[in-house]
């Protein structure tokens, strides 16, 4: 990978992972799916005047839409409702082995034993980072969300599959198509819009500027454009540096206390990452 790709690949965990610290703040005092429906419409109407149309390509990104944005975020938020926060975020993660397993099997591009290690070590170091789990035969939830992750693994073999389209285009119209979705999945699965969105503290509406822009435009832009780029056995293990960029963005804006078995679960996580990504030059 091109160095300005290595960068690209940790800034969407690091992204991504801070914005998970914001919308942890907001989703307390609003509905989660109501939140992205938002986030969502922000990145629209940002991106959207900047690219144009994708004739010839707006139903892929529709179905992109429905599957990785409004299903996967359905079933995600609705599972992690009964869920115990470190158990969910540890089956949030099997979006990466999803992603690399349906890479190997539908687009025939299949990761080496050295990438399987890596993320196997990187996993661990997940579940380090996660620590002491309570599952209360929440057996719903457990497979509501790992549904979600597998749902959002399919959207990206969608997207990889997609031709002559950059990462700014799809990120736009994924982002177009997604809002009213998101908005009708919300009238379905939540309730007391009016009153929340009316009475909303001004905290939620800078989150929602943030995922909106930095979170999705930002992150999703630099996602899309990799998975464009490289095969998803590169670039995917990037993505379980997430729950490492989460715990520092709690250590810094949320005063969280950090173990050492969870600094340990971060050294852990980021050795299975270099190991996947810092190839081994051939002999010459």
């Amino acid at each position: 990978m091109k160095f300005i790709h290595i960068m690209m690949a940790i800034a969407v965990p690091l992204i991504w992972g801070t914005g998970f610290v914001v919308a942890k703040g907001a989703i307390s005092e609003f509905p989660p799916i109501l939140l992205m429906a938002f986030r969502f419409l922000v990145t629209s109407l940002v991106l959207v005047w900047f690219v144009k149309p994708p004739i010839g390509q707006l139903r892929a990104l529709f179905l992109i839409a429905i599957v990785a944005a409004a299903i996967q975020y359905s079933l995600t938020f609705s599972g992690l409702k009964g869920l115990d926060a470190g158990f969910a975020a540890l089956i949030v993660q099997l979006e990466v082995p999803f992603l690399v397993i349906l890479g190997a099997i539908l687009l025939g591009e299949r990761p080496s034993q050295r990438k399987w290690l890596g993320i196997i070590i990187a996993f661990v170091g997940v579940g380090l980072l996660v620590g002491k789990v309570e599952f209360n035969n929440a057996w719903g939830s457990v497979i509501l969300v790992i549904l979600g992750a597998l749902t959002w693994a399919i959207g990206q073999i969608f997207v990889r599959k997609l031709k002559n389209i950059d990462g700014l285009t799809i990120t736009a119209w994924t982002a177009v198509f997604a809002t009213p979705q998101l908005f009708i999945m919300s009238l379905i699965f939540e309730s007391d819009h009016v009153n929340l969105i009316l009475n909303a503290d001004l905290s939620i509406w800078w989150a929602v500027l943030y995922l909106g822009l930095i979170m999705t435009a930002l992150g999703y832009y630099f996602w899309n454009t990799l998975i464009r780029t490289y095969e998803i056995e590169k670039v995917a293990p990037f993505l379980l540096l997430l729950p490492v960029f989460s715990l520092l963005g709690g250590v810094i804006f949320l005063e969280e206390l950090v173990s050492t078995v969870k600094i340990l679960g971060g050294l852990i996580v980021i050795l299975g990452v270099a190991f996947v990504s810092l190839e081994k030059k051939p002999n010459v």
